[in-house]
């Protein structure tokens, strides 16, 4: 049986009304929610609708169709459900550069604990309620601060890309490090010891060799706050010039 027999001509699942209540127990959240587990202990390739169905119990795959459409319709769910975990506040506050890294913070930590959302998230167009309502936020920041839509976007964007390209790596870091047995720090900083003898070769890489006998370093957290700030930093320096208000004061330069 094909997975999502009609995904080809499923319509956009948010301009569709909610199924209508059966006197089935079973609600679209559940699948939802059963969905996020699935995705959640297997990653994007376990996300199947057999999969959902055994987790929800007696149910089979077609049933669940009537819920959610097709799989992209489930798939636009589960984002836009798991983007309901971010704090979007409901007006920027009076630091914008606090503003951007308190919500890319708080997007890291969430797709950290849904790294599937950084493999589908591409997949798919971003307009669930959710995720619309957090891109809305980051637009009236960024043009709060003189940047045209065009330019909030781009710079939004950019962020994005940080955060989900972070998630990405650590995903497939962590499969990597499963598929080897680097389960702890402690192993995989013994791993890469145990390699060093291939950069020390020939003495053609002495300070990667160094690095390898006792690896030391800003772990994956701690990079994505440094890259974070390296964007907001980069940001500030094309803040739109504003003329000096009567009176005096500074304006902002590019």
């Amino acid at each position: 049986m094909k997975e999502n027999p009609s995904s080809a001509s499923a319509p956009l699942i948010w301009t569709q009304p909610p199924p209508s209540r059966r006197r089935s127990p079973l609600e679209r959240d559940d699948i939802v929610r059963a969905a996020v587990a699935v995705a959640d202990e297997g990653g994007a390739q376990a996300l199947t609708m057999t999969a959902v169905a055994k987790r929800l119990g007696p149910y089979t795959p077609m049933a669940l169709y009537r819920y959610v459409l097709s799989k992209d319709g489930l798939i636009d769910l589960m984002l836009d459900g798991v983007t309901a975990e971010i704090p979007v506040p409901e007006e920027p506050g009076a630091d914008w550069r606090a503003d951007l890294h308190a919500l890319a913070s708080e997007s890291w930590a969430m797709v950290k604990r849904h790294l599937w959302y950084a493999q589908l998230m591409p997949t798919r167009p971003p307009l669930g309620p959710h995720l619309m309502r957090r891109t809305e936020f980051l637009l009236r920041v960024l043009v709060r601060q003189g940047f045209t839509v065009g330019e909030a976007m781009t710079y939004a964007a950019l962020l994005d890309r940080h955060i989900l390209g972070s998630a990405q790596q650590e995903a497939e870091e962590l499969a990597m490090r499963r598929r080897y047995g680097l389960h702890t720090p402690q192993q995989l900083s013994e791993a890469i010891t145990a390699a060093r003898d291939l950069a020390a070769e020939g003495g053609r890489h002495p300070l990667l060799t160094e690095w390898m006998t006792a690896p030391s370093g800003a772990g994956m957290d701690e990079q994505f706050e440094l890259s974070l700030a390296f964007l907001i930093d980069g940001i500030a320096t094309r803040l739109p010039r504003r003329s000096a208000p009567a009176g005096g004061g500074d304006g902002a330069t590019r």
